[in-house]
């Protein structure tokens, strides 16, 4: 059950909870100058938690999240009832401009995140240099090492949304924050990939059940291997996807639906997920993320069955898993009001939308909360082995030549993918069919929109929605850090 696998990062977060308002700074970053008894050995995560706990953002990873990831694409309307929400319509309209209070959570969100990590990155060679016992010295430098990945994994979304942005790394006055300037695209990338060599030469391969979620190794690979992706440096992604894939950790579970519930999050699939708990009870620190619930079907009952209705699939996703003759994953995916689920809940014809993500559905014995706790013990998956199959395909058909331990072809990854969505195998498959695949499997992931930005299919895909080559590749630096920082300039296209 959740609330014991739980019993990993999040109850060591709350271990950290009194010391979380010390880390409650400037999104961009100064390192706290409380200290810890670097001679314990049992202080070394309690950085490392806090690190963890920050990627339960709501800015991050809740309400922008879903709008500026999905909801801008082709898989997603904005939901809800028409009236609710005009800056997150915005975002399903490509109608957006730099004072948009949703782009500017996701500038604050993930800069916290970072704030978070820089902080630890900072702490782990205090424990090194005190702690005697060799073992000791080496988890300090391991825990420096998720860290570091969680860092990475901020930055490459702050890339993908905004292009240019601060690189911060170290502790900085007020002043100095004030002024720092934007790294380009490139320079980003190459801070990033940094970060994630550096992760991966010290992080295990794996850890044990009761750390359930915690970032190894082959996280760390998956997360630089889709850095590459973006860069189309596909020696570089094949040489990682065939090292996760031959390591024999991971796999796909035989039933799609199963990836998406509470019972199996952490899974063999489960590359990184993001935790969220309430810790099997009704009251209490508030470890969950509220991700799902934003979603849930809106005006459903009882109470506990229902959410704010965002982030609806659309009708041409619809038409999209029709035209493939798709039946498993649209099971899964579409959550339609008027059916009944396997688990026995209603999602009742009066709800305000025809249709809900069905990826976020949580059964109702689940949402126990004092308040409604739709979801709130659903884990974000932000990446699945599937996704590793897949990118692994697309880099030989891109022409990747690097020497393969997995044996797995190009052919048979995009084949392990259909399988299990029930479809037949395909050859000599393409770019496009590979990204077909993409859509139905990673629909309402929250992949979708920079996945067409990348693959130059935006401009098509998005055509209806007024996109614009040159200017919504990315959004526009929110104006609010503007004014703090007049060394920030503006995004091509926005005022």
């Amino acid at each position: 059950m959740k609330s014991i696998r739980i019993l990993t990062i999040l109850t060591l977060i709350l271990v950290f909870t009194n010391c979380e308002d010390f880390l409650d700074i400037r999104p961009e970053g100064t390192v706290p100058t409380i200290g810890l008894d670097y001679s314990k050995t049992e202080n070394i995560f309690l950085p490392i938690s806090a690190s963890y706990a920050k990627l339960r953002s709501y800015g991050a990873h809740v309400f922008p999240y879903i709008g500026a990831f999905e909801i801008a694409s082709d898989n997603a309307d904005k939901g809800s009832s028409p009236e609710d929400n005009p800056t997150m319509k915005e975002l399903d309209d490509l109608n957006y401009e730099a004072n948009n209070g949703l782009i500017n959570d996701l500038w604050t969100g993930y800069f916290d995140i970072v704030s978070g990590a820089n902080y630890a990155i900072h702490e782990m060679p205090k424990f090194e240099e005190t702690l005697l016992n060799a073992s000791d010295k080496e988890y300090a430098m391991q825990c420096q090492g998720e860290a570091k990945t969680i860092r990475a994994y901020a930055y490459f979304n702050l890339t993908r949304l905004f292009g240019r942005v601060p690189i911060i790394d170290t502790t900085l006055s007020s002043e100095q924050l004030a002024s720092v300037t934007q790294s380009t695209t490139q320079q980003l990338y190459n801070f990033i990939e940094k970060d994630l060599e550096e992760a991966i030469a010290v992080l295990p391969d794996f850890y044990s059940k009761e750390w359930a979620g915690r970032i190894n190794k082959y996280t760390a690979m998956g997360i630089k291997a889709k850095v590459h992706l973006y860069q189309q440096e596909w020696d570089s992604v094949a040489s990682l996807t065939d090292r996760i894939i031959a390591s024999g950790q991971y796999g796909l579970l035989s039933s799609f639906r199963d990836v998406f519930t509470v019972d199996e999050e952490n899974s063999e699939e489960s590359i990184f997920e993001i935790q969220s708990s309430t810790l099997g009870s009704s009251t209490g620190p508030s470890t969950f993320l509220e991700y799902a619930y934003v979603q849930g079907p809106r005006g459903n009952t009882p109470s506990n069955m229902q959410g704010w209705g965002f982030c609806t699939p659309s009708q041409n996703l619809i038409d999209f898993f029709d035209s493939r003759g798709e039946v498993i994953r649209p099971a899964t995916t579409l959550l339609y009001r008027g059916t009944k689920t396997p688990e026995g809940d209603s999602i009742k014809v009066a709800c305000t939308n025809p249709v809900y993500n069905g990826k976020v559905y949580t059964p109702s014995y689940y949402n126990n909360w004092n308040f409604n706790g739709y979801g709130f013990d659903h884990n974000i998956r932000i990446l699945r082995y599937a996704d590793i199959l897949l990118m692994h395909a697309e880099a030989l058909v891109n022409g990747a030549a690097v020497p393969l331990t997995s044996g797995i072809s190009a052919d048979a990854a995009v084949n392990m993918v259909r399988d299990r969505a029930g479809l037949t195998s395909i050859s000599g498959v393409t770019s496009q069919d590979i990204w077909d695949e993409r859509r139905a499997e990673l629909a309402m992931e929250q992949d979708r929109f920079f996945d067409l930005i990348r693959t130059g299919q935006a401009a098509t895909a998005l055509a209806g929605k007024g996109f614009v080559v040159g200017k919504h590749e990315v959004y526009p630096i929110p104006a609010a850090q503007m004014q703090l920082n007049t060394k920030l300039t503006q995004n091509l296209g926005y005022n």
